[in-house]
């Protein structure tokens, strides 16, 4: 007869429900629906995201803007790898790695100056915080607003000496990626003000 182990079904169920959990939300281009992801049971995106713009003054929509332009909501992304002879898997073109697309240098900065010495670019309400602080940097280091989406993602993206050097501007690819999260961040907060923003 055939005995089923009931404690081995439930350590199955809570590993899939915990995998489950640190997917990437289906609807990204909806906020509502991204903030109805978690990271495992305790880490909500939503507060993570409140909690960030109340630190740092840069409001939500940019914030998740952002980080939608950069990872799609995927804690593991990275850059394709780059091939040898055309075919054998290579390096990666950056050290860019998880929901905010961090350098490891520029992570590292982020860990010193803010003391959060367990962040983990994979974990949600780390990465948020990280845009967060690297916007607030660009506001106090180069005199954007908080909420110019367009010039903040320019210096997130080329970096902050690239951006002062102003680098992007004869780069239209940069300047079509910054105006398309300026678009999402002003989306995301219609968005908001639909789902209790």
């Amino acid at each position: 007869m055939y005995r089923v182990n009931f404690s081995r079904v439930l350590a199955i169920g809570l590993v899939l429900s915990l995998s489950a959990c640190a997917t990437a939300p289906s609807h990204i281009n909806d906020v509502c629906a991204v903030f109805d992801q978690r990271d495992g049971w305790f880490n909500n995106w939503r507060s993570a995201a409140e909690s960030t713009e109340r630190k740092y003054g840069v409001p939500v929509p940019v914030l998740m803007a952002t980080v939608r332009k950069e990872s799609g909501f995927k804690s593991n992304a990275r850059p394709p790898r780059t091939t040898l002879f055309g075919f054998i898997p290579w390096k990666r073109q950056s050290s860019a790695y998880g929901f905010s697309q961090a350098l490891d240098g520029t992570w590292s900065q982020y860990i010193r100056e803010s003391g959060n010495f367990t962040a983990r670019r994979s974990n949600f309400a780390d990465a948020i915080d990280f845009v967060g602080w690297y916007h607030a940097k660009t506001v106090a280091g180069y005199g954007v607003a908080p909420t110019d989406t367009f010039n903040l993602y320019l210096a997130y993206y080329m970096g902050w000496n690239a951006y002062k050097r102003g680098s992007w501007r004869s780069n239209s690819g940069v300047q079509n990626y910054a105006r398309a999260t300026d678009q999402m961040a002003r989306r995301y907060g219609a968005q908001l003000q639909q789902c209790g923003g």
